[in-house]
């Protein structure tokens, strides 16, 4: 992996024991010129290496990652539950406590801007400002329906055929614009070959992003209790990618929180700068990042 970087600084890694997992967590010191919290950078089903890049834009401040559970580092116990908002969302929790307790600054992409919405919701004190950006929520969508209808094929594709097959459809289901059609499922599936995915059926059936899937996308936010919490919550939408599920559901959780949607740099990954083979755009993500939180 590859990352465009800027300043690097000291980096401890630890763990932390939760009920059926352990987590693995990685604290950068920041150089104490600011008076700021921690910043908490979380993702799901991305990892910690999904952040190397965007943490190094803040050398001066105190930065967090973290692997969720059953994601590279963090071991999730055979036979406990996939992940939920709710589960997820404790683990974040526990993560916060061992560093000793908020409120922290977060920003959370994809899945972990739902986990971060579910944070707030359940542990109001742990976050002082959230950044949600691009939370993949069906359940404020207007085309609910379908896009539960396409989220369900994904994963009965895989377990009928396999990872490939179903990332294959999963690729598709992302990179849709606009509403999803309600005859999405039955369309013919596309070629894992197009997203270099393999076509061979491993046999596994344990892969923690597929069964946690429909539970992170179908969440519906607790929006009482988000309005009720201290923290100061701001959507966030990539500006490149309109009309995308995850772009809709930003705009939908916003509506539904009545605040506005504050666009950020590129796309939903507008925040690499090389992992896992993916450029946005880091530099402007950054500093977008850091106006809003202010």
């Amino acid at each position: 992996m590859t990352a465009e970087t800027a300043p690097t600084t000291a980096m401890e890694t630890h763990t932390v024991d939760v009920p059926g997992a352990t987590l693995t967590y990685d604290v950068r010191q920041g150089s104490g010129s600011s008076t700021e919290p921690a910043l908490f950078l979380i993702g799901h089903p991305m990892a910690a290496g999904g952040f190397v890049t965007l943490a190094s834009h803040f050398p001066d401040r105190t930065v967090i990652t973290y692997d969720p559970r059953g994601f590279e580092r963090s071991v999730r116990e055979a036979g406990s539950p996939f992940n939920t908002p709710e589960l997820t969302a404790d683990d974040v929790h526990a993560v916060i406590g061992a560093l000793g307790g908020g409120p922290v600054d977060l920003f959370g992409s994809s899945g972990g801007a739902v986990t971060a919405l579910a944070l707030v919701a359940r542990h109001p004190n742990d976050v002082r400002t959230l950044i949600a950006h691009e939370p993949p929520l069906t359940a404020v969508l207007p085309d609910r329906a379908q896009a539960d209808a396409a989220v369900k094929d994904i994963v009965n594709t895989y377990q009928s055929r396999g990872f490939g097959h179903a990332m294959a459809k999963f690729m598709g289901v992302v990179m849709l614009q606009g509403e999803v059609p309600a005859d999405w499922a039955s369309r013919p599936a596309p070629d894992p070959a197009m997203f270099g995915m393999p076509a061979d059926d491993d046999g596994k059936r344990d892969d923690t992003m597929m069964g946690s899937m429909v539970a992170i996308t179908s969440y519906q936010p607790d929006i009482a209790a988000i309005n009720a919490a201290p923290t100061r919550v701001v959507i966030a939408a990539g500006e490149d990618e309109e009309g995308t599920m995850a772009n809709r559901g930003a705009h939908g959780v916003a509506e539904l929180l009545g605040s506005p949607v504050v666009k950020f740099p590129g796309g939903h990954g507008g925040f690499l700068g090389g992992e896992y083979g993916q450029m946005g755009k880091p530099k402007e993500f950054a500093a977008k990042l850091r106006e809003v939180l202010g």
